[in-house]
């Protein structure tokens, strides 16, 4: 089931998501409409707080990535393929001098910037099968990562921009908030008081 994407400006893309059990309810159904949900958005990745849940969950599917010419063939290799849930996931070290990357993100429609991340990263997480796992990934690939790890510590790539970008964008980013924005996927916008 497809399921809406909470815009920017919703109070749950800024909560810190909890942890969950494998007693966590309908699971597999979550995670399953989340792909579909994330597929018919044409996303690369997506977090279970951009669909309202604030809970440590989300997913990653860089294909779509491996086409692109610009990228070295180590890369579109890298990006080819990996497809992984994160559940419960602790990024346990970022490493390297940052690198800047365009970065634009489903709650954040038609607004796409440079952001600076460090190159690698180490993270532990669970698979769906609540089986753990620590890993090393870098460029790209921990690139993607990292914006989904901030999705669930309650950050928007925006964050990240300078105090100036961020003046820029203010009426881009109220415009998205109230939802005078047209995108071909399901949106759910904060609820705007009247009058305001």
């Amino acid at each position: 089931m497809i399921l809406p994407i909470v815009a920017y400006g919703e109070p749950v893309l800024r909560r810190v998501g909890k942890e969950i059990t494998t007693e966590y309810p309908k699971l597999k159904e979550l995670i399953s409409n989340m792909w579909e949900t994330m597929y018919n958005a044409h996303g690369v990745g997506l977090a279970a707080p951009q669909i309202g849940l604030p809970i440590r969950l989300f997913l990653v599917d860089t294909t779509p990535f491996s086409d692109d010419e610009d990228l070295s063939k180590e890369d579109q290799e890298a990006l080819n393929g990996f497809k992984k849930v994160f559940i419960n996931a602790k990024i346990e070290e970022e490493t390297g001098n940052e690198w800047d990357f365009n970065e634009g993100c489903l709650s954040i429609p038609d607004i796409r910037e440079d952001v600076k991340r460090k190159p690698e990263i180490t993270i532990s997480y669970l698979d769906e099968d609540f089986k753990p796992h620590t890993q090393t990934y870098d460029g790209l690939l921990a690139r993607v990562i990292q914006h989904e790890y901030d999705h669930i510590e309650g950050v928007l790539f925006t964050d990240k921009l300078s105090s100036l970008k961020k003046r820029l964008l203010k009426s881009r980013l109220d415009k998205i908030s109230k939802g005078k924005i047209s995108v071909d996927y399901k949106m759910r916008f904060p609820n705007i008081k009247k009058g305001r």
